[in-house]
């Protein structure tokens, strides 16, 4: 039998959201059993976005670091509105269309170094997913033995197996730690470790690839480092034949101060993942990009070789918009002057409370400030002091999602100056009563 659906849907009506959400959702990195209830959220509106009873919250990580120009921006808006009147989506196996054609054109000549070629998915991990069987495929393609990759530790690179397996070991990985590839981890690398890190670069003999997060390891813990070290990195990686791939899915799209965090080094990557502020935060897509000498490895009479990889919405025509939108912001001035805006703005913040007896440690790079709080023990993800953080700022009104210990601020380039104060007199208010 059909289910009555005037039942079902008068039940729901007798419902808040919040109590239908409990009934039928399973949230991320959430524990269910204990999980408080989840906000309601019915619209956005700039850098905010208000509940169903009206209150206002600054959205001070940009939803998971995607919403770069603010939320249900008009411009962005009109144009997906205009592309789903033409077209809303076509296989991407055999077809094209203009808003893929058009986006690859614009976006390749802004991306750091030469990139050649545009492969389309849906996200940072499938990102990620892609660039990796690139640089496997490459090596095999050309019948070389090379099966070996190479990252960092603490880094994250996704949920899917493939970008698990590159991302440090952790809460994030641990029920499937026995299940990933086996991946060599080095250091961040610094002042003390970089000649080591660089000699043992250059005696590796069956390393395909290097996979890093450029200048910061976002869910790591906002670990920064230096771009001459990693410049120096990817030097020894191209003497020794490694191919590189950029991680640039939450750095992208001027979250550094720059365009693309690899615009800060001299020797660029082979590859490089995008996503997030890809879309303005207005749909997944996700972009793996290379250069025509990886490119060629596939073009071949044997379609063994082909890269057998693909998505039912591979290169969605209103994603692309959305994109091709996006970038027509955030290549205007004022969207560059606002990223040097909040840059200046953090780096005052980051002198006023540094030398706090709770502030165990803060850095910025960019648009992004991250505050490491003292507990007493080692900074860890899975930090009690979490969800007192967590729920101090939304009672204020400011979406803050600490990782674990350690805040941050990644807001979108629109935020003004008095919601900047606002954030940072709550953190130092914080930092007296928590």
């Amino acid at each position: 039998m059909m289910p009555d659906l005037s039942k079902l849907q008068t039940t729901s009506a007798q419902l808040s959201l919040t109590e239908r959400d409990q009934k039928v959702i399973w949230h991320p990195y959430t524990q269910m059993k204990n999980a408080l209830p989840h906000i309601p959220i019915v619209r956005g509106e700039g850098v905010c976005v208000f509940d169903e009873n009206g209150k206002r919250y600054i959205d001070a990580v940009s939803s998971w670091w995607v919403n770069i120009h603010g939320h249900s921006h008009p411009y962005i808006a009109q144009k997906v509105a205009e592309q789903l009147n033409v077209l809303e989506h076509v296989i991407f196996a055999g077809f094209t269309h203009e808003p893929a054609v058009l986006l690859a054109e614009r976006l390749l000549p802004i991306l750091p170094g030469k990139q050649d070629k545009v492969f389309y998915t849906d996200n940072g991990s499938t990102a990620v997913e892609v660039a990796l069987k690139m640089c496997l495929q490459y090596w095999d393609n050309k019948g070389t033995a090379k099966t070996k990759i190479l990252a960092f530790k603490n880094a994250y690179h996704g949920d899917t197996f493939g970008a698990m397996s590159v991302s440090g070991r952790s809460v994030f990985t641990d029920a499937f730690n026995s299940l990933l590839f086996d991946v060599e981890f080095i250091d961040l690398p610094d002042e003390r470790n970089i000649s080591n890190l660089t000699s043992h670069i250059l005696n590796l003999k069956d390393t395909a690839c290097f996979i890093f997060e450029p200048l910061i390891l976002g869910s790591g813990g906002m670990l920064m480092y230096e771009a001459k070290y990693l410049d120096q990195l990817l030097s020894a990686c191209k003497e020794a034949g490694i191919l590189t791939i950029a991680d640039e899915v939450m750095t992208g799209f001027g979250r550094t101060g720059t365009y693309f965090a690899c615009d800060k080094l001299t020797n660029k990557p082979d590859i490089i993942c995008l996503s997030k502020g890809l879309t303005g935060g207005t749909m997944p897509l996700g972009v793996t990009t290379c250069t025509n000498e990886i490119f060629e490895a596939f073009l071949s009479d044997d379609k063994l070789k082909t890269l057998y990889h693909g998505h039912s919405f591979t290169a969605n025509p209103i994603a692309c918009v959305a994109s091709l939108a996006s970038l027509d912001i955030l290549l205007k001035s004022e969207t560059l002057q606002n990223i040097k805006r909040i840059e200046a703005k953090h780096a005052v913040f980051l002198e006023e409370i540094k030398a706090h007896p709770k502030v165990k440690a803060i850095r910025q790079t960019g648009t992004i400030i991250a505050v490491e709080w003292e507990t007493g023990n080692e900074t860890s993800y899975l930090s009690n002091l979490r969800n007192l953080l967590y729920a101090y700022f939304l009672n204020k009104g400011i979406i803050l999602r600490p990782l674990g210990n350690i805040i941050y601020i990644l807001p979108p380039y629109i935020i003004s100056n008095e919601d900047l104060d606002y954030i940072y007199t709550a953190i130092k208010t914080a930092l007296e009563e928590v």
